[in-house]
Parts: C-alpha cells; structure tokens; sequence
C-alpha cells in the first residue's frame, strides 16, 4: 500500500514537473503527530534558490482567519462583542442600501462576509489614470471609500466575499490604540511564535518569489499582474509587501511561513491553544451562516475562521462535516478536519493553481486516501 508520504510526494512532484507550481511547503499534522512536513521544487526559479521549509510566502487571504482568531481574542478579553454594531466602534461608518437605508451592520457580519459590503472602484477614473496608490489612502479615507459603495444586500441575508475583513481590522487596530499588526501580535502571533507573521517581509532572503499561472507553466509575475479568473478579473501587486507605508489589509496584507500557519490552525483545532477559550474556539469553527444554505459554495457554509463544510456529498469532498478550509490567491490552502484530528498547510509560490486550481483537491484526496 502506498503510504501517505508517497502519495503527496507523487503529488506535489506531479505538479512541479507540469510546470503548474514552482515550489510548495506541505504540512499535515494528524491529532498533533507530524505526519508530513516537507519543501519541495523552487523559492526563486530565476536564481535557482530551492525551497525551505521556513520560505516567507506573501499570505493574501491566510490573513483572514489570524486576524478573525485575533478578534475572538478579543472577545475573550472583553474588548469587544460580536454583535457589537460597527458603528460603536466607527461612529461615521454608515454604508447604504441601494434604496438609501442606512442598515445595522454588526462584527459578526464582518467576519462571516454577510455585511452586504462589496469590492468596487476604491479610486476615482482621474486617480486611476494619475497612477495613485490606494494602498496610501489613510484608514479613514479608506473606510469612508467603502461606505460610500451602495451595498448589495441586506446585512445578514446573502453570503459576499469581500472588504468586511479591512474594515474589521481597522477597528482592531483602533481597539488597541496603534495599528492592525500591534493587535495581532499581541493577541496571536507572539503568543503563538508565529515570528514571520507581519504585515511586512522580516527577512528578504527567504521570501519567495511570486508566480502565476500560464499557458505553458507557471510565469514570474509582473507588477501589477492581471489575471482572469472563475471570480473574475485579479489583480496581484507582488511588491506591496514590502511597503511599509501600505494600508494594513486584514485580507489579504500579511506574510508568513506554513510553520507559522500550521500553529494558528493547531490551536485552533485543540480548542484555542494559548489564545482562545475552549468555547470561543469551539464557536470560531462553528457555522455560523445557518440562515444561508450553502452560503459560500454548495456544500459549505461559513465560519468564523473559514468555509465550514455541512454537506460532504455535495461539496464532493472526503473530509468530515463541520471541516473548514480556505486558501489565500498566491497559492495557498489549508483544512481543519476536527472529526480526523487533521489540520493541513499547502502553501505554495503559485496563484491560482495552489489556491484554487487541481492542486488543492489533489493534496487534500491524497491525504486521505493515505491514512
């Protein structure tokens, strides 16, 4: 029988050798036990530098849930509620309907991407055409940007991947009297040893290089670079990492390292680790989407930290109910499979195949076929 170790090396080697990721680090804990922890392929395919397992990787939406599992922290120390309205923590924060009702959005809206908030044009036509950086717009003009967007849906009645994650983590900076990544220190990263995970890169020479899909194989990227996707037009801005005057984005502005990752998401599956309460954490990966069937794809609703499976036959997936996953765009997944004892960190240089493309569901079906 081929053990689960063959499995995902046969896997992961697959891919490189297609030319449909440049490098990967994978991590499969089950109930603790490392059952696999391995680099494979290339950080920098240009300067030949291989892959490690301490690589930087830029997070996109793996920000999501440390900044989610910062708020919950929160919560447990008595900073704020998750039915909290926004508006207490940002009196000036009033979105609109598009019939001009001005709606009561709470925390818990933010976190589940049920606030109605939606992506749109941050910049006007002129400062697009001028070349302006929205990432140096100011927290509150950033935030009255959003607002002035109509939303798409009364808060709580539709499921929308989009800003509600930015506009929460400008409040957790404000709640601590400094920025985004003072809380997420405080409350999770130093906590945890997450070392690496800053909104910033602590050491140039193990981050890698970013890589997006081609016809013929993975591709540098450039900056910006645009892609067309199943979720429509992406834009990627490899160098905003290292920005330092960039607007911290609780979606998707963070780097880190899977080891970093993996002792997020292991505290979370034990029950909170040194961070969480037992029934924060146990509320953290609960559903919390029961009102919307299958809100973020059929199969899954949604968590606190992440897509929360309630259906295994639909989502056509080997792993348990109540499992949650998410990816970040440069080429990252993970799953917390609680009912296995599993937690899985596919982190990889290349954005969508990593994320969303045949890798993903390739890495999770040879983790299970192998146990």
């Amino acid at each position: 029988m081929t053990n689960i170790a063959d499995r995902l090396d046969q896997t992961i080697d697959r891919a490189i050798a297609e030319k449909r990721i440049v490098g990967s680090v994978l991590m499969v804990r089950r109930n603790g036990r490392a059952l696999y922890e391995k680099a494979h392929g290339l950080a920098d395919r240009e300067a030949g530098r291989p892959m490690t397992m301490d690589a930087i990787f830029r997070l996109s939406s793996l920000t999501k849930p440390i900044v989610a599992t910062t708020v919950l922290a929160m919560v447990d120390a008595g900073r704020l509620r998750l039915d909290d309205l926004v508006t207490k923590h940002l009196p000036a924060f009033k979105p609109r309907l598009a019939d001009g009702r001005v709606p009561d959005i709470t925390i818990h809206h933010l976190l589940t991407h049920t606030s109605g908030l939606r992506s749109g044009p941050i910049l006007t036509d002129a400062e697009t055409v001028a070349g302006f950086n929205k990432w140096h717009l100011s927290n509150d003009d950033m935030l009255a940007r959003i607002a002035a967007l109509p939303l798409q849906f009364v808060p709580g009645s539709a499921w929308a991947y989009g800003v509600s994650t930015d506009v929460i983590g400008v409040i957790v900076g404000k709640l601590v009297d400094g920025t985004l990544e003072d809380a997420v220190r405080q409350y999770v990263a130093d906590p945890l040893g997450m070392v690496d995970s800053r909104f910033s890169v602590t050491d140039p020479a193990r981050l890698t290089a970013a890589y997006g899909d081609g016809v013929d194989g993975a591709v540098l990227m450039s900056d910006p670079h645009i892609v067309s996707s199943p979720f429509g037009t992406l834009t990627y801005e490899p160098s905003r990492i290292f920005d330092v005057s960039a607007f911290q984005s609780a979606g998707g502005g963070m780097a880190g390292t899977g080891p970093d990752t993996m002792a997020l998401l292991e505290a979370l599956r034990i029950g909170g680790g040194d961070v969480l309460g037992h029934e924060t954490a146990a509320v953290g990966l609960a559903n919390q989407t029961p009102q919307l069937p299958y809100a973020q794809a059929p199969g899954w609703g949604f968590s606190y930290i992440g897509a929360w499976l309630d259906d295994p036959k639909v989502a056509q997936s080997p792993a348990a109910a109540g499992t949650n996953r998410w990816g970040g765009v440069y080429g990252h997944n993970w799953f917390v499979d609680r009912a296995n004892g599993l937690t899985v960190v596919s982190m990889s240089n290349t954005g969508l195949e990593g994320c969303d493309g045949p890798f993903k569901d390739q890495i999770r079906d040879a983790v299970y076929a192998g146990l």
